[in-house]
């Protein structure tokens, strides 16, 4: 056998020109070929940020003298802290806190300038929201910095013995939420957004393409159903299968990583349902456009990717830019984990966490809207 019969090089070019014509009638496989890998560049090179700055920052000041004030101006030029608030009493500082309002809140004593012409060390207190410790370790770091720049820019002139010795002002540092910056604490709250995302898009996508592969879907074009009897009774089974997850979780947490468990649970599966509803609902309308499993699994990476770094969950959601926090609170996942923590680490009730509720409830209604109109598209 010569070696044309082995190997022919028309045989192999007409093989490449069969492929390229199936790879451009396939358009969808095309754009996830292009699209995932230009969706990876933009989210892992712009998105990521391990040393947010700018975080909002609400200010307690009884002393409104000009050492407190040069001090704030010292914080904020250092770049991590934006004073966004004016607080008038502790209770309402950290109201803002539990609601992820503001990241810190600085608080003057009264007397502060008064103790330290005296030769005294006022106290100047920050409290952090360190429920996302990542979010804050840098910025608390740079206390000490801010301090020694502000006691060498004030402390002239007559202030000259004020530098001469420790620093002239305490900063005592309370890590609320989670003091002791534990991982699990942060992350495993989160997981339980992760993994219904994961599941509940992924799933019913494919076991609605997987029946219209198999030719099942015409038996259904055959019964007197209507296309919200359809979806209600495929996505009853999924919801019960999410509420498992949640429990699954739920019992690691607290027994296996001994996450503590501060708020109402109510508020937490409250919030699951529409959770659940706004994924499932992705799934339903993904399937009505994918033309078989694989489109339908690649479609899911869309939404996979976005949720994992856009949402808060592994990196900062304030050390993003603007345009991709725009990104992220459009995400179903980004307003349930912020529920999740807020419910398990900072005992927030459901009057707190309204907001979070109300856009979770918005896009599952507008998601499931659009799953029903294009299942009815696709049954007709």
């Amino acid at each position: 056998m010569s070696l044309s019969d082995r190997f022919s090089f028309a045989r192999f070019w007409a093989m490449v020109v069969k492929e390229s014509i199936q790879l451009r009638r396939d358009r969808m496989t095309f754009a996830m070929m292009l699209g995932i890998p230009i969706l990876q560049i933009f989210l892992f090179g712009f998105v990521i940020n391990g040393d947010p700055r700018h975080l909002p920052t609400a200010v307690l000041m009884a002393d409104d003298g000009p050492a407190g004030r040069a001090l704030l101006a010292g914080f904020k030029n250092s770049s991590y802290f934006d004073f966004t608030q004016l607080a008038t009493s502790e209770e309402e500082a950290r109201e803002w806190l539990a609601t992820g309002k503001v990241q810190f809140v600085v608080n003057i004593p009264q007397g502060f300038t008064r103790e330290l012409l005296k030769g005294g060390r006022p106290v100047v207190l920050i409290e952090a929201d360190a429920s996302d410790p990542t979010a804050t370790q840098t910025a608390v770091a740079a206390v000490n910095g801010i301090i020694q720049t502000w006691v060498a820019e004030e402390c002239t002139g007559p202030l000259t013995r004020l530098a001469n010795r420790p620093p002239p002002v305490e900063t005592r540092v309370h890590a609320l939420y989670n003091p002791e910056a534990i991982t699990q604490f942060n992350i495993v709250p989160g997981l339980i957004g992760v993994v219904l995302t994961i599941s509940l898009v992924m799933i019913p996508g494919l076991a609605i393409t997987r029946e219209r592969e198999r030719g099942t879907m015409e038996n259904l074009l055959s019964m007197p159903l209507r296309p919200a009897e359809v979806l209600i009774g495929k996505i009853t089974l999924y919801i019960i299968i999410g509420y498992v997850q949640i429990g699954i979780i739920l019992l690691a947490a607290r027994f296996v990583f001994g996450v503590p468990i501060h708020g109402n649970l109510v508020v937490l599966l409250v919030a699951s349902l529409l959770f659940i509803a706004a994924n499932l609902a992705m799934g339903i309308t993904f399937s009505t456009v994918a033309r078989n499993q694989l489109q339908a699994m690649q479609m899911t990476l869309f939404v996979f990717l976005p949720s994992i770094l856009l949402s808060g969950f592994m990196f900062p959601f304030r050390g993003m830019p603007v345009w991709a926090q725009w990104i992220g609170e459009v995400l179903p996942i980004t307003h349930f984990i912020r529920v999740a923590r807020g419910v398990m680490l900072k005992g927030a009730g459901f009057s707190t966490l309204v907001p979070e509720i109300l856009a979770i409830g918005a896009f599952a209604l507008v998601m499931m809207t659009l799953g029903i109109t294009r299942y009815r598209q696709t049954l007709d």
